[in-house]
C-alpha cells in the first residue's frame, strides 16, 4: 500500500508593508512652536542684558551702549558689589567711590524673610485647619471676610502698618520690617483651606477615637499629610517677602533694617561724575536675583501642580 503525504505547505501570502507616512506640515503647530520661542527669548533677554551690562566697563557703556558683547569686558561690578574694589578703583571704572554694604543687606534680607515665611504659614495653616474643620459659630461668614481682604490693594494698608510699628517702637528694626505679613494673609489661609477640605474625615475622625486631640491630629497627621502644599505655600511667600520693597523703604533708615531690595536703591543713588554705576547695579541685581531664579526653577513644577491640585479640590 502506498502512503502520499502531502510535504508542502500552504503559505498566506503577505501584503506589502506599507511605507510610513511623512509627517505632514501643520502650520498652527509650526506658529505655536514660533510663538514659544519668542516668549521665551523676550523673557530670558532681559537676564542676558542684565549679565552683559554687568561684565562691562561703566564709563565704556556709555561710549557703545546698542553693543549687544559686554562693552571692555570688566568684573569691576561684581567687585564694587563684594567691597573688592577700593574708591580710587571704582572711580576709574566709571563706578561711584562709595561702596555698598551688601553682605548686611544680604543678612538682612535672609532674616526678614525667613520671619515672614515661618510665621505666615504657621498661623495661616491653624487659620486654614480652623475654617476647614473646626465648627463654630458664624465661620463662613468670618472666613467671607478673610477673603475680602484679597480684594484690598495693599497700597492701602501702608500707612495704617505704618503707625502701629511706629507707636509700637519697631521703626527701623528686622522686626518690623517683617511684622506686617508674618502673621497671616487672605491668600495663605484660602490656598491652605482647599487642601485641608480635600483631606478624608475619616482618617481625622479615627485618630480622634483613638484619643488625640484636636492639636495633636493637626500637627501629627494634617501637617505632614499637607507637605507639598505647605513647602509651596512657603516657597511662593519666601519669594514674595525676598522681592517686596515699599514696605521695607518706609521704615528702614539706616544699614541695620535695610533689605537688598532697598539696599540696591541705595547703590542707585551714588551717582558718579558720569551717571548712574549701571554695571555695579546691573551685578548686585544679579546676586540678588540669583538666589530667587535657582529656587523657582528647582520648585516650578511642585507649585504649579500643587496650585492646580488645590484649585480641583
Amino acid at each position: 500500500m502506498t502512503t502520499t503525504v502531502q510535504s508542502d505547505l500552504e503559505v498566506t501570502p503577505q501584503p506589502p508593508t506599507a511605507a510610513p507616512e511623512k509627517p505632514r506640515f501643520n502650520v498652527g503647530k509650526a506658529l505655536a512652536w514660533t510663538f514659544m520661542i519668542l516668549v521665551i527669548i523676550g523673557s530670558l533677554f532681559p537676564f542676558y542684558w542684565m549679565l552683559r551690562t554687568a561684565l562691562s566697563n561703566n564709563r565704556a557703556i556709555y561710549a557703545d551702549p546698542s553693543n549687544p558683547l559686554p562693552v571692555q569686558f570688566s568684573t569691576g561690578g561684581f567687585e564694587r558689589v563684594f567691597g573688592m574694589q577700593t574708591g580710587e578703583e571704582a572711580l576709574a571704572e566709571g563706578g561711584a567711590g562709595q561702596s555698598i554694604n551688601f553682605w548686611r543687606y544680604l543678612f538682612n534680607s535672609i532674616v526678614v524673610s525667613t520671619l515672614v515665611t515661618v510665621g505666615q504659614v504657621l498661623f495661616s495653616a491653624m487659620a486654614a485647619y480652623a475654617f476647614a474643620r473646626l465648627r463654630w459659630k458664624h465661620r463662613e461668614k468670618v472666613f467671607m471676610f478673610f477673603l475680602i481682604g484679597l480684594m484690598i490693594p495693599s497700597i492701602f494698608t501702608l500707612l495704617p502698618n505704618f503707625v502701629l510699628i511706629k507707636q509700637l517702637g519697631l521703626v527701623d528694626t528686622l522686626l518690623g520690617v517683617a511684622l506686617p505679613t508674618m502673621i497671616m494673609t487672605p491668600f495663605a489661609i484660602f490656598f491652605l483651606r482647599q487642601f485641608f477640605l480635600g483631606i478624608s474625615r475619616e482618617v481625622e475622625e479615627a485618630a480622634l477615637i483613638d484619643g488625640a486631640s484636636k492639636v495633636r491630629v493637626f500637627y501629627g497627621l494634617i501637617v505632614p499629610m499637607s507637605a507639598a502644599p505647605i513647602t509651596t505655600l512657603a516657597i511662593l511667600t519666601y519669594m514674595a517677602s525676598w522681592n517686596d520693597y515699599f514696605w521695607p523703604l518706609m521704615v528702614s533708615y539706616t544699614d541695620k533694617s535695610r533689605v537688598l531690595t532697598v539696599g540696591l536703591g541705595v547703590f542707585k543713588s551714588q551717582t558718579p561724575q558720569t551717571g548712574p554705576d549701571w554695571a555695579g547695579l546691573m551685578a548686585a541685581t544679579l546676586v540678588a536675583a540669583l538666589p530667587m531664579l535657582v529656587l523657582f526653577s528647582l520648585s516650578a513644577k511642585r507649585i504649579v501642580n500643587s496650585i492646580g491640585f488645590s484649585g480641583i479640590k
